[in-house]
């Protein structure tokens, strides 16, 4: 396109005598700069460069072939309209000048200036011209902005979950479908309707039997400007769809704006409980208490378990969050730290409350089941014994600690990292319920629970661990509330209230379970039920071990959507000596390999839009069979179910730099 840059100059071509010399120094006078140019092609070659109008004579165009001239104009860039100042012995009347129409055709925007003038007059001549120029340079700059401002938008209208249409009535005959499509709509549309080709179609042709209803409800918005939420089943694909519908302004353009997803699957989980229930219901023969109990159990661990997916949501969000602050304050720390004896307080006082966070969000993640375990036979005897001083030095001399001898109990399945933090959180539970001193007693025992047995256990073999407090106990109101997560009996700054939840959410990860017995006044038990380890029982695969010693410098590839991750991470690996090649998506990460560049190892987020890592991954093994692959997950330890190495967010420059020396050095 022409036109690519802004200029205020003038182009003068006129080729007799010194007419363009006289020229420039009469716009010169006038405080504006000109350019004399010797040909027509020398014009268009100035032109090129920049120019704000152009002065040319009549007698250098009358002859000349102005078809370069006329295909430079005709590719101006739409904000622009190039004006002419042409000076001619006849005028610009075709009466007196044929020829005016040709150069109107030619030049478009031309004015005609008739000799012998007035310099003043071509001075002012002149100045217009500039001035429409300028206008027209405003105009580019807000066609600029205003397209940036489209992609921007385009952007999030592409990549957005919801279902998205702008329906139109065009004008027609009234109340004839026929004058009702769709104008728009983004890709996630026909992933909720199952609906494709939707743009420009009209609703007859879309949805036939049902078009009718569809139009009554917008027609509704459209008339009264008041939006409307609402559900409605989609018959022609059996989508149950919830939907948001308001007019866009102004009105006189009849629109509708339609935002939407699909329930269909809410609806049936909800549809088979409510059978469920049902059921339940009509199963239950036992007394009214018995039946209450059962639905009360029910309505409990649905709760838990939307809680449990609600905290692992905002957990894997925090993990990504923390990223690229534990990276940044990371990276200070190494830089700074050792010259600045204050800057190395502050930083590691920020890096303190990183790991902080990072522990809390293990917790959130422990509570909602998405805490990855290496469960293996755990000897509980051998553990008690190992935890015996830590438990002592956290309750403190004021608290008798009775630790029950345990006799040929079997293994228990579990992590056992894991379960000693759930065994010291109920202790320091316990310890915190006994202000005034008492006795902890901690005990195991195996049982054997038979399908008769009220419990949410399955028949079968357990190791049942006790942990016993003398303390003030708790009411039926708190004992309900007891492990749901936040909730604390105590003072604010004295805990996260996620003790009891992350030991629940344990005990159901391992396929146990977690129970409490408590009383005002009389102290409180807690029992951890963990399965009795078999023969066959399997370790959960390890982590990335840490590597024995530094690899040489690699070309990596980043592939993370979240820009402020991305940016950390490239960091810390850039600060480790390797060269890295950023990507914004999956589709960005294949693009790149496809230029041809040298890549050693790819390190990709798993969770993104559009294309997730493991998808990413199998794209480039595709070409790449050999590449090495590192998955970064924002669940705490890595608890993906995939046959690629895994790194947890949140993470330091070493925690990367030792999985990337593994990556490489595995073969």
């Amino acid at each position: 396109m022409k036109h690519s840059t802004f200029s205020e100059r003038a182009l003068v071509l006129a080729p007799r005598g010194r007419d363009a010399t006289i020229a420039a120094a009469m716009l010169s006078e006038g405080g504006i700069e000109a350019t004399a140019c010797a040909s027509l092609l020398a014009l268009i070659t100035e032109l090129d460069a920049g120019a704000a109008f152009v002065l040319v004579t009549e007698e250098a165009i009358t002859s000349a072939d102005l078809n370069p001239l006329a295909d430079w104009l005709s590719h101006q860039e739409e904000w622009s309209d190039l004006p002419f100042v042409l000076l001619t012995t006849r005028g610009g009347g075709l009466e007196r000048n044929p020829a005016a129409v040709r150069y109107l055709e030619v030049l478009g925007n031309v004015t005609f200036l008739e000799r012998p003038f007035h310099p003043t007059t071509l001075i002012s001549l002149a100045r217009s011209a500039l001035r429409a120029r300028k206008r027209q340079y405003e105009a580019r700059s807000r066609l600029t902005e205003l397209r940036e401002g489209e992609a921007r938008y385009r952007t999030l209208f592409d990549t957005m979950d919801e279902g998205f249409a702008v329906i139109e009535f065009l004008d027609g005959p009234e109340g004839a479908l026929s004058d009702y499509v769709h104008v728009q709509a983004n890709p996630a549309y026909e992933r909720h309707t199952g609906i494709a080709n939707v743009i420009g179609q009209k609703v007859r042709e879309m949805v036939p039997d049902e078009a009718e209803g569809w139009v009554a409800l917008y027609r509704q918005v459209l008339v009264s400007g008041e939006p409307i939420r609402f559900e409605r089943e989609l018959v022609a694909t059996r989508r149950q769809l919830e939907l948001s519908a308001f007019r866009i302004e102004p009105s006189s353009r009849k629109a509708v704006a339609v935002i939407f997803q699909d329930v269909t699957a809410r609806k049936r989980a909800e549809q088979e409980l409510r059978e469920l229930n049902e059921g339940l219901e009509a199963r239950v023969t036992a007394t009214v208490a018995e039946r209450e109990t059962v639905i009360a159990q029910l309505h409990e661990a649905q709760k838990l378990e939307t809680i449990g997916q609600l905290t692992g949501g905002v957990a894997h969000d925090i993990n990504n969050l923390l990223t690229p602050i534990t990276g940044a304050l990371d990276l200070l720390n190494r830089r700074y730290s050792a010259d600045d004896p204050r800057s190395a307080r502050l930083l590691d006082g920020a890096l303190q409350s990183a790991e902080r966070a990072k522990i809390l969000v293990s917790r959130l993640l422990g509570f909602a089941r998405r805490q990855a375990l290496e469960t293996r036979a755990v000897d509980i005897a051998q553990l008690f014994e190992g935890m015996r001083d830590l438990i002592a030095s956290s309750i403190g001399p004021a608290i008798e600690l009775r630790m029950l001898p345990v006799h040929d109990l079997p293994a228990g399945i579990a992590d056992p990292n894991q379960l000693e933090l759930a065994i010291l959180n109920l202790c320091v539970n316990a310890r915190d319920a006994m202000e005034g001193g008492g006795v902890l007693t901690i005990a195991a025992d195996r049982v054997v629970l038979g399908p008769d047995r009220a419990s949410k256990l399955n028949p079968g073999a357990y190791i049942r661990i006790s942990v016993i407090d003398t303390g003030a106990g708790m009411d039926e109101v708190t004992l309900a509330k007891a492990v749901e997560p936040f909730f604390s009996t105590k003072d604010v700054g004295k805990g996260t209230g996620l003790g009891l939840s992350m030991v629940h959410g344990l005990a159901a990860q391992l396929g146990g379970a977690f129970e409490l017995q408590s009383s005002v006044g009389q102290g409180t038990r807690a029992d951890l039920y963990l399965p009795v380890a078999t023969a066959g029982t399997a370790l959960a695969a390890a982590r990335l071990p840490a590597a024995s010693k530094p690899v040489r410098p690699l070309r990596l590839l980043l592939v993370d959507d979240e820009e402020l991750v991305r940016r950390g991470t490239a960091e810390m690996l850039r600060e480790l000596g390797h060269e890295v090649h950023e990507a914004a998506g999956g589709a960005q990460a294949l693009a790149k390999l496809r230029t041809g560049i040298q890549i050693d190892a790819v390190v990709s987020d798993y969770m993104m839009p559009r294309m997730n890592g493991t998808e990413v991954a199998e794209r480039i093994r595709e070409t790449h069979p050999h590449m090495p692959i590192l998955i970064v997950t924002g669940y705490a330890g890595g608890d993906l179910d995939l046959p690629l190495p895994q790194l947890a967010k949140p993470f330091r420059q070493v925690d990367i730099a030792m999985a990337i020396d593994q990556l490489i050095a595995t073969p």
